[in-house]
């Protein structure tokens, strides 16, 4: 029996938070990004994750991708105080009122503002890396999330050392999402096979975000020959739309409404969780709750 708050046939995860600010008509900058927000006005990150909830998102991931004791202290804050604000990700986001709440722990290279969060080559030893980690996660498991959403992860290297580091301080629902940019391998190049099949057998379902819809059923079909029969996939992709430079636009559908084109492909690999990752906001998400609703009927 799954730990994960599943909802046949799919539970229906949140949207891009920095998306759904944007709608509201908020400006996520800088190097904490949508965590910037827990700063001024944290009663704004509530409600992006509300309209979320209201959108149909079963699950909502907290606002702590970017957020670090490290981050919030080059924001001036002392290291006391940047530990209570990484800390209150958790229940601003139970404020929304979501069935489940997921605590976002997101790769290293996302607190550094340098894109290298996209590739995971980064410029500090493993050790590093892991202490960063462990730090983080310290303060994020003592505030008792639903699950933990491990997110973003460029390799498998990160990946695993994440999950230890969760391991060795709770045994909390989780899911660890990779991200690709083509259809065999995350986006440090590692094969995403591999890398799913060494942390598996340590959370409650694999899967991939801030990836282009076009890519995942080939993805999954690779994982589902390989990985548990019973193992849960989580799939929250981005807009999957392309960048006109030239022009300054979107190039194709940029919010995801039309992720529900995809559902039945991906239900069929043992996708059990969806939502949407950058890009995908609350029109997205309820779609996707509405092509669920068909679906149940």
């Amino acid at each position: 029996m799954s730990r994960l708050p599943l909802v046949q046939p799919f539970t229906v995860v949140d949207g891009g938070l920095s998306t759904v600010l944007e709608e509201m008509g908020e400006h996520p900058a800088g190097l904490l990004w949508t965590a910037s927000t827990l700063l001024d006005h944290p009663e704004v990150l509530t409600s992006a994750h509300r309209r979320f909830v209201e959108a149909g998102a079963d699950v909502v991931i907290t606002a702590s991708y970017q957020a670090s004791e490290a981050g919030f202290v080059r924001a001036g804050l002392s290291a006391a105080r940047a530990r209570e604000v990484l800390a209150s990700t958790t229940d601003v986001a139970k404020a929304a009122g979501a069935r489940a709440v997921a605590c976002s722990v997101g790769p290293f290279g996302a607190c550094l503002g340098d894109g290298s969060e996209y590739h995971g080559r980064y410029d500090a030893t493993w050790a590093e890396v892991r202490a960063f980690h462990r730090a983080r996660l310290e303060v994020l498991a003592s505030t008792g999330p639903d699950l933990f959403a491990i997110e973003t992860m460029p390799s498998q290297a990160e990946a695993e050392i994440v999950v230890e580091e969760l391991r060795r301080l709770t045994d909390a629902p989780a899911w660890v999402t990779f991200t690709c940019n083509d259809d065999a391998h995350t986006c440090s190049g590692d094969s995403l096979v591999s890398a799913a099949s060494a942390v598996a057998p340590a959370v409650d379902a694999v899967g991939l975000n801030c990836t282009a819809p076009a890519l995942v059923a080939h993805l999954l079909r690779s994982l589902a020959g390989t990985l548990a029969a019973d193992l849960p996939f989580v799939v929250y992709p981005n807009h999957g739309a392309a960048w006109d430079a030239e022009h300054k636009c979107w190039l194709g559908t940029a919010d995801g409404t039309d992720l529900p084109q995809y559902l039945p492909e991906w239900l069929s690999l043992g996708a059990r969780l969806v939502g949407g990752c950058c890009g995908v906001g609350t029109a997205g998400i309820a779609a996707l709750a509405a092509a669920r609703a068909h679906l149940q009927g």
